[in-house]
């Protein structure tokens, strides 16, 4: 279900019963006010229409929550965090068409940016932004290579994990971005060289060896329009049923 469209058509469905109510009796009461009508419909459409408006701009034009559903991101975003995602940092787009009428700015390299997967729009993905159009990126023996230039990693130490191999927690140098990746050494991972087409993006999760991302063709290279906007910061995690992480609650995405 594409909760936008259906946000949509609720605002605009009480707001014109509401305004149709209201435009009735002005005409009908010119002369004489009378009370408004306590049509349940109508008053449901009076009640609830400038909640929804509310909720449409702000969530179209402003800011829109997310929760994290997978470990692809780790160790940015846990599983079960909850994020908002600044949606007019790079432009305000139309709800449901998603057509950009006003341009505020481009994503930058080592953005952590929500996007819809080019295969099915329905679906949302989160990852960082590596590659921008015109880049060839290689990604080989664990290392990546933007423009034949390797970027910068700094090992950290080992994590243990409850299943599959140690992991290498190291931090990468992205652009203005510094952040954490997690490699696994002895794991056979999706590597290759990647030209970005004009207009397209080039997304990797940083969770290098478990993350689906512009590496496999089913996601593949992010078309511009596909933005959805740049993920700024963690306002809850609860990885249900588990506990809630508190500290983890107002955490800048970095």
């Amino acid at each position: 279900m594409d909760f936008s469209l259906v946000l949509v058509i609720l605002t605009a469905v009480s707001g014109a019963i509401w305004g149709a109510e209201v435009l009735y009796r002005r005409i009908r009461d010119s002369e004489m006010p009378s009370p408004p009508s306590d049509n349940l419909v109508v008053e449901y459409s009076r009640s609830f229409f400038p909640v929804l408006l509310l909720v449409l701009i702000v969530r179209s034009f402003l800011f829109e929550p997310f929760r994290i559903p997978s470990s692809s991101m780790v160790p940015t975003l846990l599983v079960g965090d909850f994020i908002f995602v600044n949606k007019f940092i790079y432009g305000l787009r139309l709800p449901v068409l998603h057509t950009r009428f006003v341009d505020l700015g481009q994503p930058e390299r080592g953005d952590v940016i929500v996007f819809r997967l080019p295969s099915d729009p329905s679906v949302n993905y989160i990852k960082r932004l590596v590659g921008l159009p015109g880049d060839t990126i290689d990604y080989q023996n664990k290392r990546l290579f933007i423009n034949g230039q390797l970027v910068a990693l700094e090992r950290k130490g080992e994590v243990a994990r409850e299943s599959g191999p140690r992991a290498v927690l190291a931090t990468e140098i992205l652009g203005d971005a510094t952040h954490d990746v997690l490699v696994e050494p002895f794991s056979l991972g999706r590597e290759g060289r990647y030209n970005v087409p004009e207009g397209h993006y080039f997304m990797m999760g940083d969770n290098r060896d478990n993350s689906q991302d512009s590496r496999f063709p089913q996601v593949g290279f992010v078309p511009e329009g596909n933005v959805v906007g740049k993920a700024v910061r963690i306002w809850m995690n609860w990885d249900f049923p588990g506990v809630p992480q508190w500290g983890r609650i107002g955490t800048k995405v970095q």
